[in-house]
């Protein structure tokens, strides 16, 4: 099997054997656009029926980040398939071209999953894979787990399954005459801004640049096209001002909430609500099978977590919790790895004690 780069004319073919948004060929475009080196290679088969005489059998995505004030790199491979020797083998060869200290993976695969099954199987938290034995990650990126939505039932049986707090508020924010609407304007970009400052302000927890979140924004098309990545931000109004903005991304067959922000006014018409659930019969009218809400905690969450408002207002809308097989370090420079992971638990503590 070749490992050859996926050029731009391949764009189609790739996105069509990713599984996630962070692996399409747009979200590469965009870190690329932030001066983030990325690579993005496929392993290609003979097929003498297409005009290469190959076909595209699997691919992948990885960023190269550099670390201040030294010459080393850390890889990242998010939301990834179920990694085979092949691949661990690429990859650990790209990382000492790259002069990485670790490559970080996390894999797009549910926990006792058939992608899980086979040779690679996870033995005392270490993920094997033939010979390789890749630790947890030292600082995972993504949560281990999310809540999915079976997009595929009526709007009648969403509605039953929910949580009868999440029903009221759509009726409450129905009677306040809340109205929600996909907005892609510049304007609602702008409202989106506001309400994220306003949130991340209000929650004490850290959030990307403007210059991330606007970027994006311009690098995505809010059209529907099943044969990339794209953004659709969804405001609520009340008495003529957004209180509430939600970005959802639509790859393949499934709708992907990864952003929202909402204002502390006005919370008893319950805007937040209404919104996310137009954001469902959104991706229902397109069609799609599944809503990932990008996140959650475990299965016993604790109350006083400042995540735990986002877990509990997702968990109202009566999606599955699932759980991913984790994050996995695959270590390059084994001796610069355990300085960076002394070097990493000194960096959070110094910022838990800023915050």
């Amino acid at each position: 099997m070749d490992i050859r780069p996926i050029t731009s004319k391949q764009k189609i073919a790739y996105n069509a054997i990713v599984t996630h948004p962070l692996q399409s060929y747009e979200w590469g475009e965009f870190r690329e656009k932030e001066g983030i080196k990325v690579i993005r290679s496929g392993f290609f088969d003979e097929n003498p029926s297409t005009s290469s005489g190959l076909k595209l059998i699997s691919g992948f995505q990885l960023t190269i980040h550099k670390l201040p004030k030294t010459d080393f790199t850390i890889g990242y491979l998010p939301k990834g398939t179920m990694p085979d020797e092949q691949l661990i083998n690429e990859l650990y060869k790209i990382g000492k071209q790259e002069n990485c200290i670790f490559i970080q993976l996390e894999p797009n695969v549910f926990r006792n999953s058939k992608q899980e099954a086979g040779s690679r199987k996870i033995i005392n938290w270490k993920l094997e894979i033939g010979n390789w034995k890749l630790p947890p990650a030292a600082h995972p990126l993504f949560t281990k787990y999310t809540f999915v939505l079976d997009l595929t039932k009526s709007e009648d049986e969403l509605l039953t399954r929910m949580h009868p707090k999440a029903r009221y508020n759509i009726k409450v924010a129905k009677k306040h005459a809340v109205e929600v609407k996909e907005d892609n304007t510049e304007k609602a970009f702008e409202a989106y801004w506001r309400l994220m400052q306003e949130t991340t302000a209000r929650q004490k927890f850290y959030a990307h640049t403007r210059h991330y979140h606007e970027l994006q924004w311009h690098t995505f098309s809010h059209d529907v096209d099943p044969s990339k990545l794209t953004s659709h931000l969804f405001t609520a109004t009340y008495e003529k001002k957004v209180l509430t903005a939600l970005l959802f991304f639509v790859f393949h067959d499934t709708l992907y909430y990864p952003y929202g922000a909402s204002s502390n006014e006005h919370r008893n018409v319950m805007h937040s609500n209404l919104a996310m659930w137009e954001g469902i019969r959104f991706g229902k009218k397109l069609g799609l099978k599944k809503f990932d809400m990008w996140g959650a905690m475990s299965s016993e969450p604790d109350p006083k977590d400042s995540w735990f408002g986002f877990h509990d207002f997702k968990r109202k809308f009566g999606p599955e919790h699932v759980e991913f097989i984790g994050s996995y370090d695959l270590v390059i420079n084994p001796l610069a790895y355990q300085g960076y992971k002394v070097a990493d638990k000194l960096r959070w503590l110094y910022l838990r004690m800023k915050k």
